[in-house]
């Protein structure tokens, strides 16, 4: 047995928990030290978490409005396929089914097993742990939890959406007031004034950081550097900078997959949105700030010396341990305590991160399937009222992703795309305007055109920046989106058959 439609059983709480869970993953506690090394200032630093902050609530707020005219299953898929066509619709969904949504779901997965290595050394990546290898395959018994992981997650989420809404809304709970007590205690108890006057003096010179290298061309250390060649360097420096911040940023649109089961979704979609990325992006920010506070900038802050060490002693926020910043913070601020403490924040967060993705992406390929431009078995619902097909079929390839070992590099792969992919769905509010202009539009965008407008040119700028910077990973991206453009086609091929 099997039920016909979706229950519309979750509150604006739950959506704001699914918005704010699915965001805070490992990112906040590790991606601040790869910020620093690149733009070498805490002024850049913070900026660039507020510029990230101002982009996600920007497009949060525009989203409103879409999820107010199709407040049902599929959210940014249904947005792209009635503001444009089947076609664009389609591509969207075929990378988040190939990498962003099941990619995430992979690195999330991976990341909870490597902290989770702190308790159990076995869990490392490291090569003597390696339980199977056959050229450039290495099976690590990391990846096997984190696969366990990913199958338990689907599994609870097959079993209806209260339980699945429970699991999330506990962890989301427990990871804010977690990073909240770790911000509190770190300006309560380890906040130093000359770490503070060291990091913030100067703190707005528009300066970067540059790898050096020896004969042979391996890295041996870093440089400062005032100014960028060029307007187009320094754009694409920033760019490149914001990858990290922007990755942490991302998933908040998840509540909109699952809008057909949120009460009231009209209104409570986007107040959803809007909520929970205000609140992660006012943590994420004042996080960084207890940062600087607690932790030297670099080695060099205090002495003012030119060459960074890559291998220091004394912990910091460029070159901690493993870009472990938020454990170099905590060390400082707890003691011999401050690893384990972080160990399990971030199994927390990851936990629920992932519950999140888990629990909202197969809502998407249910949809797709509805439309005939996905697999036919995802179109049905299970007896608990979920797209429990799809979650399978997404638990499948996202463990996959994680036996691939090239889980980090894929998601890198999509930066660009997924930029472009939120440019067109902003986009897609003009386009609604003018070719649908009496439609029901229950809430509107907040502040259009002008917020929109400036998430375009910012977003559009910093898409501009990755494809200047690194044009090999955003143009394999759109290789990733172009494999897409046969399999719609064949998708088509066999609708017109079966007509």
């Amino acid at each position: 047995m099997s039920a016909e439609k979706f229950k519309q059983s979750l509150s604006l709480f739950d959506g704001t928990m699914i918005v704010a869970g699915s965001m805070i993953g490992s990112g906040i506690f590790i991606v601040s030290a790869d910020m620093t090394r690149s733009v070498g200032s805490s002024g850049w630093l913070i900026a660039l978490w507020i510029i990230t902050g101002l982009m996600t609530v920007f497009a949060a707020v525009t989203y409103g409005e879409l999820s107010s005219m199709f407040p049902k299953a599929g959210g940014q898929y249904v947005y792209l396929k009635e503001a444009y066509n089947p076609f664009t619709g389609f591509l969207y969904g075929w990378s988040f089914f190939s990498v962003i949504q099941t990619g995430t779901i992979a690195a999330v997965g991976v990341a909870f097993s490597k902290f989770a290595g702190y308790f159990i050394p076995a869990l490392t990546l490291a090569d003597e742990n390696i339980i199977f290898q056959a050229g450039w395959f290495k099976l690590y018994p990391a990846q096997l939890v984190s696969i366990a992981l990913i199958i338990f997650l689907t599994y609870v989420n097959t079993r209806g959406v209260k339980e699945g809404k429970v699991i999330q809304s506990v962890f989301t709970v427990v990871k804010l007031f977690s990073l909240f007590g770790l911000m509190l205690f770190g300006f309560l108890l380890a906040a130093k004034a000359d770490i503070w006057n060291n990091n913030w003096s100067n703190a707005f010179d528009f300066k970067f950081t540059e790898a050096v290298k020896d004969e042979t061309g391996n890295q041996i250390g870093w440089s400062l550097f005032k100014e960028p060649s060029s307007i187009f360097l320094a754009i694409g420096l920033i760019s490149s900078a914001m990858v990290g911040s922007v990755f942490s940023s991302v998933a908040w649109e998840n509540v909109t997959f699952i809008a057909g089961e949120i009460k009231n979704p009209k209104k409570n979609v986007g107040l959803s949105l809007f909520l929970g990325t205000l609140i992660v992006i006012i943590i994420y920010v004042l996080t960084n700030v207890m940062y600087t506070a607690v932790l030297p900038l670099t080695p060099a802050a205090s002495a003012g010396a030119a060459a960074y060490a890559t291998e220091v002693s004394d912990p910091n926020i460029a070159f901690a341990v493993q870009d472990r910043v938020a454990t170099a913070a905590s060390t400082n601020i707890f003691g011999t305590y401050g690893t384990a403490i972080i160990a399990i924040m971030i199994m927390i967060s990851t936990f629920g991160c992932n519950n999140g993705l888990v629990l909202t992406g197969a809502r998407v390929f249910y949809t797709m399937a509805q439309d005939k431009l996905f697999l036919p078995q995802a179109a049905g619902l299970n007896k608990n009222a979920v797209p429990a097909w799809g979650l399978w079929a997404q638990c499948i390839w996202a463990s996959l992703l994680c036996l691939s070992g090239k889980y980090g590099l894929l998601l890198d792969y999509v930066v660009f795309i997924t930029l472009i992919f939120y440019i067109l769905t902003i986009l897609a509010v003009f386009r609604l305007r003018k070719t649908r202009p009496d439609a029901e539009r229950p809430y509107k965008a907040f502040g259009y055109p002008f917020i929109p407008i400036v998430y375009i040119l910012m977003a559009g700028t910093m898409a501009l920046g990755l494809l200047f910077y690194k044009p090999t990973t955003s143009l394999f991206g759109l290789v990733i989106v172009a494999i897409g453009i046969p399999i719609y086609y064949v998708f088509m091929s066999r609708n017109k058959a079966v007509e």
